[in-house]
């Protein structure tokens, strides 16, 4: 009976510690991993969600860029931390991508981590190199298909426009060279220079550059078109019938994190996203606030696996 009653002790106390910590929570610093380079989108808002919940915890949290191994170096090192809260992770459709791209990604994502919040929804935009004689996407395929080995495709390596990209040169059988950057946004800057030819990114990165007339936009992955770029076909209209896909990025905790400590942060979140001044931030990005409990979150996650996975799939893309 002594060693049954310890245990109870020791249990009950195990979980008023909990709470107690949780009610306390923060009383330090948090740290924000970023899996991606500085400037990039999903380091953008990071750090808008960053300054609007320093705001409302009352204690500073401070981004962490890690990227590299194609986001994987940054997400391993938020799934080693100690799930106490003061860790994070803040990451984009990668987190589901890059395990079913590599044989070991190191981490999976709903075993090592806890969903906290989605945070927002994107555009993405099929850009090429402005000579290219092309207005839509079959014109580009056309003009690829009579220029074999002479076009190149650069994106973020590890992220879902390249598998998309990848996905789409698989389908139409044309032969374009594929070039790996750190960061998509990279490739833009090579694309200006006439060394990229097509790229697939978010309206944050690209829509500056498309009404600057520096790149050319062909298509929107999204189910309707763009409202600033109401001329732009969707992927639907370009003879893609039912492809619909978009930019997501979301906030995460290791697991084991305690889940008064997920509830708090979910509303310190939500919060911040339902404000004007995020709200108009995220709209000169492009963003759309995405408001939704943990579990909900966890609900989308789970949906998205396989769908990526598919994907992963069709391209033949692997990442080792």
């Amino acid at each position: 009976m002594v060693p049954l009653i310890r245990i109870a002790l020791a249990a009950a106390l195990a979980v008023a510690t909990t709470a107690a910590s949780a009610q306390t929570y923060p009383d330090q610093p948090i740290r924000m991993i970023v899996p991606f380079t500085a400037g990039s989108p999903n380091d953008v808002v990071a750090r808008l969600l960053a300054q609007q919940l320093t705001t409302r915890l009352g204690q500073n949290v401070i981004i962490d860029n890690r990227p590299g191994a194609g986001t994987t170096t940054g997400t391993k090192a938020a799934a080693s931390a100690e799930p106490n809260g003061y860790t994070l992770l803040f990451t984009s459709s990668s987190m589901v991508v890059s395990p079913a791209m590599y044989k070991n990604a190191g981490y999976d994502p709903e075993k090592n981590f806890v969903p906290v919040a989605n945070a927002v929804f994107g555009h993405w935009v099929t850009v090429i190199e402005k000579s290219i004689p092309a207005k839509t996407v079959p014109e580009f395929i056309a003009y690829a298909r009579k220029n074999p080995g002479k076009l190149a495709f650069g994106f973020g390596q590890g992220t879902a426009p390249q598998l998309v990209g990848e996905w789409l040169k698989v389908r139409e059988k044309v032969d374009i060279t594929s070039v790996p950057y750190k960061g998509g946004a990279r490739a833009i800057i090579d694309m200006i220079g006439g060394r990229i030819h097509l790229n697939i990114g978010t309206t944050a990165t690209i829509v500056p550059h498309i009404k600057a007339g520096s790149v050319k936009a062909i298509s929107v992955w999204s189910p309707t078109r763009y409202r600033a770029l109401p001329d732009t076909p969707t992927m639907i209209e370009s003879g893609y019938p039912g492809l619909a896909l978009g930019y997501w990025a979301g906030l995460w905790a290791p697991a084991g994190t305690p889940k008064a400590i997920v509830k708090k942060l979910n509303a310190a979140v939500n919060d911040s996203l339902a404000s004007p001044e995020m709200k108009a931030a995220l709209d000169k990005l492009g963003l759309e606030p995405v408001i939704q409990t943990p579990e909900e979150f966890g609900k989308f996650v789970h949906d998205e696996i396989p769908r990526w996975a598919d994907i992963v799939k069709v391209s033949g893309v692997k990442g080792d």
